[in-house]
């Protein structure tokens, strides 16, 4: 274990927080809330003083990052991140808990938007923009960010990728990882800026279009409404509907688009498996609420924006979709495990996962019928090796394991077995909004209860395995 360098990358992590948090103390001053710029101020100092501190502390002789490294620099940089986020809350006093401050701040970071916020249009408009700007930040990962800017990685840093980027198969676009990095970052801006000017276009304002794109582009889903997305007109709604969507699609598609190879990120089988669990959603809830509503058209728009909400895992809303019949219900919970596209920024199992445990049982099937039979599972055109699809039946089980034990462990709280079950399930996939008596937030939950699900949020984002490792006392081996 190279623990320098460890050390010297959550210090770059950490200063470059530090620099994030330039922003929203820009939004502070511009609307004059002095509570809040100095919250920013006082955050921003120790952010660089820890930050300095440990880059100046490891000198380390070897930048070579292997797996260990990268599994644990990833899963310790996302609890400094949250650590050191929630200070400005805390300081300001607009969540004057440091518990609730850090569970919002870790359900920022994580894309997840779940809350404990009960008028969140109270809030400050830097605080509003700092909670939004998290889901930006950690939407494509912090450490994808670092590595696009900081000049002093070698090659070996695509284990940061492997342990930040959500998918069971992460490689690099072009030959150099910073390059790589790079590009994910490029086209990741460009398509929030496209939100934002389509936004503004429809009457948005601008603090809005901007805090809006953040939470569709990280698929988080912090709104600053009470309602969410619900006061804004249909056309606005049409436009996030859609973004979601496209965020929810692998970025490996979208660098295929830029270097005109249209072709070859159309023939897809994720992408299509994805746009088809999409609209059979829309279609089956379409069917079932249509009563509810006054016209096809008003009830398509709620429809496809709550099917596009969930298996993004954004979990914006326009509707109370809790008040819907048990059909939808069930499906939009089933959504919530799906998820969207490997190397998406959408949270929950993932599609690829599931396209990939599919063809492995139709594989298993065949052989039992005809045991001489050489059959082999295919993926995007390719074959897939053994050890891949070992790793995903083993990821699915651990996936299983340790949704089972947070759901005991959070069965001590007060609320019902919906609640709780709905709970877990939204801040272990990243979703944000839950069933029951969390349906509008998580306010009730005790301090243990916030901080078992800020631990599911984070497992959920790293896909378990940066955590485990991370805390196996045979990662911090010398050898």
């Amino acid at each position: 274990m190279n623990r320098r360098m460890v050390l010297y990358m959550l210090g770059s992590v950490v200063k470059i927080e530090a620099l994030l948090l330039l922003l929203p103390l820009v939004t502070s001053l511009i609307y004059g809330e002095s509570t809040s710029v100095t919250a920013f101020l006082i955050s921003i100092a120790v952010a660089l003083a820890i930050g300095f501190g440990m880059t100046l502390l490891a000198h380390p002789g070897s930048k070579v990052i292997y797996a260990k490294e990268g599994f644990v620099t990833v899963a310790l940089s996302w609890v400094f991140l949250s650590l050191i986020g929630c200070l400005p809350f805390v300081i300001s006093g607009e969540i004057p808990n440091f518990i609730d401050a850090f569970f919002e701040t870790v359900s920022g970071f994580t894309t997840t938007g779940a809350s404990i916020l009960t008028d969140v249009e109270a809030m400050g408009k830097g605080m509003l923009f700092w909670r939004s700007f998290t889901h930006w930040v950690g939407g494509m990962g912090v450490l994808v960010f670092v590595m696009a800017i900081i000049p002093s990685f070698s090659e070996r840093s695509i284990h940061l990728l492997r342990a930040e980027v959500p998918g069971p198969v992460v490689g690099k676009l072009v030959p150099k990882i910073k390059q790589t990095a790079r590009i994910l970052y490029i086209i990741y801006v460009v398509i929030t800026l496209v939100e934002v000017i389509l936004l503004l276009l429809g009457g948005m304002p601008v603090f809005d279009s901007l805090v809006h794109a953040f939470g569709t582009a990280g698929t988080g889903g912090f709104g600053i409404k009470a309602d969410s997305i619900g006061s804004y007109n249909s056309y606005l709604q049409w436009v996030i509907t859609i973004f979601m969507l496209i965020f929810g699609v692998n970025f490996n598609l979208y660098y295929f688009i830029l270097i005109k190879k249209a072709k070859l990120a159309f023939k897809s089988t994720e992408l299509w498996f994805y746009l088809g669990i999409v609209a059979f959603s829309i279609i089956c809830i379409t069917a079932n609420i249509f009563p509810l509503y006054d016209s096809i058209s008003e009830t398509i728009k709620h429809a496809a924006f709550q099917v596009a909400g969930f298996i993004t895992t954004t979990g914006y809303a326009t509707a109370d979709f809790n008040s819907w019949p048990i059909f939808s219900k069930t499906l939009l919970f089933l959504l919530m495990f799906l998820g969207g596209c490997a190397g998406s920024t959408a949270g929950g199992f993932k599609l690829s996962r599931v396209m990939m445990l599919i063809k492995n049982a139709k594989r298993e099937l065949q052989r039992m019928l005809h045991p001489r039979s050489v059959a082999v599972v295919k993926f995007e055109g390719k074959r897939v090796d053994d050890i891949t699809i070992n790793s995903v039946t083993a990821y699915l089980s651990i996936y299983i394991l340790f949704f089972c034990i947070i759901v005991f462990i959070i069965g001590f709280e007060k609320f019902d077995i919906e609640t709780n079950i709905t709970a877990v399930a939204s801040c272990f996939n990243n979703i944000g909004p839950a069933f029951g008596q969390a349906a509008a937030n998580y306010s009730e939950y005790s301090p243990f209860g916030k901080i078992i699900l800020s631990v599911a949020m984070l497992l959920g984002r790293l896909e378990i395995y940066p955590i485990i490792l991370t805390l196996s006392p045979s990662t911090w081996r010398k050898k």
